[in-house]
């Protein structure tokens, strides 16, 4: 057999050798290979993650809805466009200017359009908004007086476009439709208001600010005429420190307003001064926290929390409120009817399923039969 030399190190080199080393050097292509191609596959697989948590960051476009002339939503917003008609409602926005464009022009987009009026109140006049100046420092210790001026602008300029007065944050979302429909058995010219009731300070409660907070004509009237111009401070706070949603408490207990219930006929809330995440998950706000110290009425966590015809949240980003407005009136589950019916109407149909079933219990029934 030849052999050949190595012409550097002068060694013999046999086919055996060129054979394993060919066999070798090809092992390793393939292996390094495989190994580099199952690396980029698994790289990209682990890169494939979803996009980075939104945060506090507002839309930076104008974010579209769907039409109302659509097939799936034409004509569903007959009954809540009448009763709008019937019980109307003045929201006013707690803003500052340089929430404007961050938070308030997303209250006006989604959830604002649907009150009778809509004010946003502020430190600064802006022509986008609107908003109105009331001439007031910014900052939690003028709050109180910043809603003062508020209710008192309200009550200049709008009180006969409307029969209720909500306050609220340009971060709370307001389900205005569930207001109207909580507000319609009551009387606008009786002195009550509503809210998400708290119970230290005053003795029949007062209304969490952040939760919002809806004040009948009559509540509004005396607390413009009787509380705001009552310069002694025995009626109502005079100086505009002090905790706004406090101070507005003790000023309606001494107006005589009624603390209302707003729960409810299974004892559900529906004004909430959390995201919906806080109340509806069990252990997110613990037993040690201050909100189980003040909340008036016996409150559960889970879906046990919140009514089906819940009015309010606080603490809502820009962004949850257009996912809110997808969620409550774009999104529709097959099948469910997901209406909140007056109580009168459920009540007449709980009367015909009645009628119907003792027709139903005579054997003879004719109308039982051509059921069947």
């Amino acid at each position: 057999m030849k052999q050949s030399h190595n012409a550097i190190a002068g060694t013999p080199v046999t086919r055996n050798f060129v054979l394993t080393l060919s066999i070798g050097v090809t092992f390793g292509f393939v292996f390094a290979f495989m190994f580099l191609s199952g690396s980029k596959y698994s790289t990209v697989e682990f890169s494939l993650k979803g996009p980075p948590p939104a945060g506090d960051i507002p839309p930076n476009a104008e974010i579209a809805f769907h039409s109302p002339d659509e097939w799936t939503h034409k004509g569903e917003a007959t009954l809540a466009n009448e009763m709008a008609k019937k019980i109307r409602v003045a929201c006013w926005i707690m803003t500052m200017p340089e929430n404007h464009d961050k938070k308030a022009k997303h209250v006006k987009a989604t959830w604002g359009r649907r009150c009778n009026v809509l004010v946003f109140i502020s430190s600064e006049a802006d022509p986008n908004l609107p908003s109105i100046n009331v001439n007031v420092t910014e900052g939690r210790n003028s709050l109180w007086s910043k809603t003062k001026r508020a209710f008192a602008y309200m009550y200049e300029h709008h009180k006969d476009e409307a029969d209720w007065f909500l306050k609220a944050d340009d971060d709370t979302y307001t389900v205005v439709e569930n207001l109207r429909y909580m507000l319609q058995p009551y009387d606008a010219s009786k002195p009550i208001y509503f809210g998400c009731k708290f119970k230290p300070y005053v003795s029949q409660g007062y209304m969490s600010g952040g939760a919002g907070y809806v004040l009948s004509k009559e509540a509004l009237r005396r607390f413009v005429k009787q509380g705001v111009t009552d310069e002694t401070g025995l009626t109502c706070r005079s100086d505009g420190e002090g905790a706004e949603d406090v101070e507005l408490g003790k000023c309606m207990e001494n107006l005589h307003v009624k603390a209302g219930d707003s729960r409810d006929s299974l004892g559900r809330g529906r004004f909430f001064p959390f995201v919906p995440e806080h109340h509806l998950i069990p252990g997110l706000v613990g037993k040690d926290f201050w909100y189980w110290k003040y909340i008036y009425y016996p409150a559960e966590e889970g879906m046990a929390c919140c009514s089906d015809s819940a009015v309010s949240f606080h603490y809502v980003s820009p962004n949850q409120m257009y996912v809110m407005e997808y969620l409550l009136y774009h999104l529709r589950p097959y099948g469910i009817d997901s209406m909140v019916h007056l109580n009168k109407d459920l009540n007449e149909d709980n009367e015909k399923s009645a009628v119907k079933k003792k027709k139903c219990d005579d054997k003879s029934s004719k109308s039982c039969k051509s059921d069947e």
